[in-house]
């Protein structure tokens, strides 16, 4: 992977393999010389290995001439097959260098010793795929193990009516009313410290199932294809065409629906009085976790968990069951990947 450059190269992940110094021939320079280490932060897949493995961590450091880069990059996931190299698959990282899940910021690290005249500063683009900063960091750096706190965000929309082409890869589609109260009740239930076993996805690598959730949040928000009517502009904008938060969320009302349209009705456009080809407007939710680090698919089987609450399929009394249940059997289906969105990986102000 090159984060600033498009030169050719090889890359692979951190736990590969040790640096071979007979591949590096000083008589015959490419391009861009790479090291056999990179890794994508952990964030991106929802946890994986703990922090701890310093050794590896610190294994790029003894490339001979290398600089190590800190690249935060945003992408679709729509098309990958995960972050990590797999055989035969588009990922992130075979691009660059969690099937479906989306990123606003995920970050990597990769060592480059740079022979190319490009400047560090020239990004990549893939089209669903962009690296958006590059930094240099210390040679001992490692994006997963010195991250100080991950961000995720999970849409939801929810409406009887089928959800936009522009929508269908991302946000989850949940025909039903949801209960926002009842799922802010959940919410609060598994902030904190907690063995979280029943949100643990088989083959996560994490030694410790004990994470402490610093946050949990369910909010209701204006979709993003939201294109508001006449009605709607008139007493969003105020006189000098900015908008008027206040009154756009009053437009809202109570129960979170547009002024014109009905998200929560199972008539049809024309027997709501609809205008011909126009469609009902979906509620959008989205529900943010924050935490140091999160378990194997951890964040998914949350939300499904609050999705089943909203609906009333379970209870807060039932959450606390599952909690302390201790295993993933006890918990209902997870979430999909695509309504999953990485937003930010935290790291010590120094970098």
């Amino acid at each position: 992977m090159s984060a600033a450059s498009s030169d050719s190269a090889k890359i692979a992940t951190a736990s590969r393999r040790p640096f071979d110094p007979s591949l590096a021939d000083p008589s015959r320079p490419s391009k861009l010389q790479r090291s056999s280490q990179s890794d994508i932060s952990p964030a991106d897949a929802e946890g994986g290995e703990e922090a701890g493995a310093e050794s590896e961590a610190m294994a790029g450091a003894r490339l001979y001439r290398a600089q190590r880069y800190l690249v935060a990059v945003e992408y679709d996931g729509t098309r990958f097959s995960g972050s990590q190299q797999q055989p035969n698959q588009r990922t992130v990282v075979g691009v660059l260098e969690d099937a479906g899940v989306h990123a606003l910021s995920n970050v990597c690290h990769v060592d480059v010793e740079r022979i190319s005249k490009r400047k560090p500063g020239e990004v990549k683009n893939e089209g669903d795929i962009m690296v958006t900063d590059v930094r240099c960091v210390a040679p001992d750096f490692h994006a997963r193990y010195k991250a100080l706190e991950r961000t995720y965000h999970y849409r939801l929309l929810s409406g009887p009516e089928r959800p936009s082409i522009f929508e269908k890869n991302s946000a989850w589609h949940i025909p039903e009313d949801l209960n926002i109260q009842a799922m802010k009740k959940a919410c609060n239930i598994l902030v904190g410290h907690h063995d979280f076993s029943s949100f643990r996805a088989f083959g996560c690598q994490a030694k410790s199932p004990v994470r402490t959730l610093d946050e949990l949040t369910v909010t209701e928000v204006f979709p993003v294809m939201f294109f508001p009517s006449s009605l709607e502009r008139s007493e969003m904008e105020s006189p000098d065409g900015s908008l008027v938060y206040s009154r756009a969320s009053s437009l809202m009302g109570s129960s979170g629906e547009g002024s014109d349209v009905s998200s929560t009705s199972g008539k049809s456009a024309c027997e709501n009085g609809q205008e011909f080809g126009k469609r009902l407007r979906h509620r959008c939710f989205v529900v943010t976790a924050r935490a140091q680090s999160f378990l194997y698919h951890q964040v998914r089987l949350m939300v499904g968990l609050l999705k089943a609450v909203g609906i009333g399929d379970l209870t807060t009394a039932d959450v606390e069951r599952i909690l302390d249940a201790k295993t993933m059997t006890a918990a209902p289906p997870m979430a999909p990947a695509y309504g999953l969105y990485l937003d930010n990986v935290k790291y010590d102000p120094i970098v």
